[in-house]
Formats: structure tokens, sequence, C-alpha cells
């Protein structure tokens, strides 16, 4: 039959839906990012990924596609490939699989179930029970990698969480007189803003923020691009009035972390340029809880966090068991112990206390090497 399943013709439309979703990553946040096909007799009818804040669903433009392309009948019988369960709550739309049960679908393919407690398999349950056949486990694992962020986010109630290093040879940031532009090439440069464009947020410690007075957004990619939360652990409220973060919080939001012991002055004068502020508890050496600070990210729909340094933020996260990806750019020089460790002390005396991360992928960009490397369960 023309309509019939293989898995060499599955894994071809799953990977697509996983493509679509892709494109949607930083754009859609808190929810997930979801991409979906439509496929009968081998051809596809039509396509859709999360609109640009959550809704439309990927679902619900895809059937809309359909019907403007090929008319209402041509969806009798057809097939789904959906990254995620398909949602059954009403919100603000109706649900996608009251959708795709009304648009007469015979076949869903989703590889994973959705764990939000809204949906957590009512969503399958739904369609089951409407008569349509439900397959899962497909491309599970890339399902899953694809939407950490949202998955991390309802699971553990936090972003996930990406430490992005740019080093020597020797592990080194900079010189001993702070020179850091550019330790990477062009290449290696922009890889970077492609990083951004996909996180929700981008992270950086006050020292950062102080020293290179970064923008933090994403350059070189469009005007379309959604540029990401700037966010600064920034516990006393040393970020500078005059620089850029701080006037350009009006126009691309800034989030401060802060403890109490922060300043009614510093808190009045950031406010009124529009800098958001985030009260949240101090450690036993007085410094901002790290945990309680990334938690509090989540709260405000923050799902993928993408730090940028500096060495002792990045090392306080690594200690606090709260960076799930390391992306470390490595240029093919050499700066001496005189130079600025990529990390600050972790306190180990034990080499089995070390953070342990498995090797995922490692290519040539430009002139550097791009490692990826994930936490260990």
């Amino acid at each position: 039959m023309a309509n019939a399943a293989t898995p060499a013709g599955d894994a071809r439309w799953m990977r697509m839906a996983l493509g679509l979703a892709a494109r949607s990553l930083g754009r859609v946040a808190p929810n997930p990012a979801v991409g979906a096909v439509i496929v009968r007799d081998g051809r596809v009818l039509g396509r859709g990924a999360t609109a640009p804040g959550g809704r439309p669903h990927a679902e619900a433009l895809a059937l809309a596609q359909a019907r403007e392309r090929y008319g209402e009948a041509a969806l009798a019988g057809a097939t789904a490939f959906v990254s995620l369960e398909p949602c059954a709550h009403h919100g603000q739309t109706p649900p996608c699989a009251e959708a795709l049960t009304a648009a007469a679908i015979s076949r869903v393919v989703s590889p994973i179930e959705d764990p939000d407690p809204r949906v957590s398999g009512r969503g399958f349950a739904a369609l089951r029970q409407a008569g349509i056949a439900v397959e899962t486990g497909l491309m599970a694992a890339e399902a899953r990698r694809l939407n950490a962020g949202f998955l991390t986010a309802i699971e553990l109630g936090r972003p996930f969480l990406t430490l992005k290093l740019a080093v020597t040879l020797d592990g080194r940031i900079a010189t001993r007189q702070g020179d850091s532009r550019w330790i990477t090439g062009h290449e290696a440069r922009r890889r970077v803003h492609l990083m951004r464009a996909k996180a929700d947020a981008i992270l950086v410690g006050a020292g950062t923020a102080r020293a290179d007075d970064p923008m933090l957004d994403v350059r070189g990619l469009g005007p379309d691009v959604t540029q990401p939360v700037r966010v600064v652990a920034d516990g006393s409220l040393s970020l500078p009035e005059a620089g850029r973060l701080a006037r350009t919080a009006q126009t691309q939001p800034v989030h401060v972390l802060h403890h109490a012991r922060a300043t009614t002055e510093r808190r009045a004068a950031l406010g009124e340029l529009g800098v958001t502020l985030a009260e949240t508890p101090a450690d036993e050496a007085g410094l901002l809880d790290l945990t309680a600070a990334i938690h509090a990210l989540a709260m405000v729909g923050l799902t993928r966090v993408l730090c940028e340094g500096g060495g002792r933020l990045a090392a306080g996260l690594l200690a606090a068991g709260l960076a799930d990806e390391i992306v470390i750019f490595t240029a093919g020089r050499a700066i001496g112990g005189d130079g600025l460790a990529a990390l600050a002390s972790l306190g180990l005396d034990r080499l089995a206390d070390a953070p342990d991360f498995a090797l995922e992928h490692e290519e040539a960009v430009g002139g550097d090497v791009m490692t990826v490397w994930h936490r260990r369960a």
C-alpha cells in the first residue's frame, strides 16, 4: 500500500518534525519547541512549528497548512508526526489532541510524553480513545535532547544550563593583564551567536559585566532574531549604570540576581533604568545561592540558559551541579600559568569529587575546536 508505514519513512518524517521544532528554540519559552508534519501516501500535506511566544501550536499550524493546500478531505487517514505529545488541556487555544481527532487523522507518531502535569499522557489517551493509532518512542533520545530546556524546567524546576568557555590550549581565558579579545576566531564567535539565538537567556557574573561591558545580544543573524534575556549574577548590584547592559534594559530585558544586602540606593538606580531585580538568598559565605538563583530563572519562564562567564561563576555552577552541558571552544595558542584560568578554584581534594562530563560531540570550527560535553547521570 502506498500509505503503509515503514521504519525508514517514519524516521524521515520524524527527523523533519524535529528539525522544524529546532527552529523555534529561543523563541517559545516557557513552552516547548514542537514540530509537526502531516503525511499521507508519502506526501507532506502540511508542516508547522511552535510560533514565537508559544502560540499557535505546531499541530494547529500544520493542519491549517494542509487544509489550505489540499482541502479538508485530504486529512482523513493521514499520519501526524509530532515531536512531543499533543496537548490535551484547554488554554489559550483548544487542545491539539482534539484538533487532530476532528481532522480524522488516523495515526499519530510522537517520540515522548509531555511531562507537564496538564498533559502527561492525557494527549495520547485522548487520541487512543478516539480510535487513532498512537506510536511512541521513535527518536526519543533526540526529542528529549532538543527539548532539554522545557523538560528540565518541568522535571527539575530549573532551566537547562549550558556553560560556554573559549579557552587556549592550556585552559586560559585571558592574559595576566586581562586581554581576551579574541582568543578564538570569527567562525567560533559566529557559532556562539547561533547558540545565543537558541537560548532564552545569557548569564554572566558581575565581574564579567563590569570588566567587559558586554551587550550579550545576538548579532549577524538577520533582523528577525529573538534577542535573549540578559542575566547578571550580581549580589551587591554593582552593575554600572553607564554600562551597555543597564543603558539598554528598556529595549532588551536585563535581569539582575542579587542578595538582600544590596542597598536601597542601588536597587532604585538600576530599577529606574528598567533593570528587573530579583532578590535571591545568600549562601553561608554571603554569596549568591546559585541553586536558588537558577531555580528563580525558571519561575520567570526561562528554560534554556547559556552561561558565558566568568571563572568564579562557572566554578560555582559546576560545584553546585547546575551545569548540564559544557561547550568549549579551544584555540591553538597558549598563554601560560600567569594567565587567567577558565575556572576559579573548586576546592577539590579528591579526583573522584570532580564534576564528571561525557564527550558528546567534537568538530573543527574554523581554526578552533569545539567540544560538547554532557553531565553524566
